[in-house]
């Protein structure tokens, strides 16, 4: 993790949504020497960011009122719009000049009627979705992907640097939102071919472990392939990004290539098997159970 400079011009930040990637990146801040005022919707996801010496604010009012910049960080769209909008959301209590930073995963069209709508109160908006799941989120090495103004990235870019690594401007509002679905298409088509090259491997009797060694040396390796191995060989799906999560993220990729477009031809069909994952009942799993569905198709008696 990079640490923010002792002096810097953002100081106390309102973060909301305290939840698996939200605790740690608001922890990462406190560290870096940032006041951080959090709330969450619910109970019970506060204790990190106390113990590292944050906060806990009693409402989205008193997380905001005296803040430089609010972060969000929440499911999906509604949730986003369920605490910027209303009579006690971030837009009614955020002075004007401050720099909202949407670090959720939305749909582009909803960042970029957050940005219009901000703009009415006086609020700067950033929209800043993050890869690298819950260990980059705990280990500050998050790639962060910002739409927005380029005077308002640069404000920002030592409050990132706190929580990513990979740190990237990619233009206008709604702009880090599309670069966000395309990671998610390209990471769901990954998942489920390694989830069918494990099925592949297993049905030919070859030692799995073995060659998921050699396949994460080549051109075969990926990201995916060697953070998830453990996953695949051990059928160990505890959540680092859940399942239900990535079908929702693949939800605004299919509707987003609907609206420009652009055909996905495996991007479809992925959509597809994560959405049957979810029918299952497997949306509390981490994604890479993707490798269940393909097990039932090849005739596993046990998954």
């Amino acid at each position: 993790m990079n640490t923010a400079p002792k002096e810097f011009a953002l100081k106390t930040i309102g973060f909301i949504g305290l939840g698996t990637m939200g605790s740690p990146m608001a922890v990462n801040l406190v560290k870096s020497g940032y006041t951080v005022l959090g709330w969450n919707r619910t109970d019970g996801r506060q204790q990190p960011l106390v113990e590292a010496g944050g906060t806990v604010a009693a409402s989205i009012g008193d997380a905001v009122r005296d803040a430089d910049v609010v972060i969000t960080m929440l499911p999906d769209s509604p949730q986003v719009k369920e605490v910027a909008y209303g009579p006690e959301g971030i837009l009614a209590h955020a002075r004007p000049g401050t720099l909202l930073i949407d670090m959720s995963t939305v749909a582009p069209q909803t960042s970029i009627a957050l940005a219009e709508r901000a703009a009415e109160h006086g609020v700067r908006v950033l929209d800043a979705p993050v890869a690298g799941g819950e260990v980059g989120a705990i280990e500050g090495i998050l790639s962060i992907m910002a739409g927005g103004e380029a005077a308002d990235f640069e404000a920002a870019r030592p409050l990132f640097e706190a929580m990513g690594r990979t740190i990237v401007h990619c233009g206008s509002h709604g702009f880090g939102q599309t670069v966000k679905a395309a990671n998610q298409l390209i990471v769901a088509i990954n998942m489920q071919a390694c989830a069918e090259a494990v099925v592949f491997l297993e049905k030919s009797g070859v030692d799995l472990e073995s060659a998921l060694d050699v396949l994460s040396g080549g051109l075969a390796g990926s990201n995916v392939l060697t953070r998830k191995k453990g996953n695949f060989v051990g059928r160990d799906y505890t959540p680092s990004f859940t399942m239900g999560l990535h079908h929702k993220d693949m939800g605004i990729v299919t509707e987003t290539a609907r609206a420009i477009g652009a055909v996905l031809p495996l991007g479809s069909t992925a959509a597809q098997l994560l959405a049957s994952s979810v029918a299952r009942g497997d949306a509390h799993l981490d994604h890479s159970a993707l490798l269940r569905g393909v097990q039932l198709l090849s005739g596993y008696e046990q998954l």
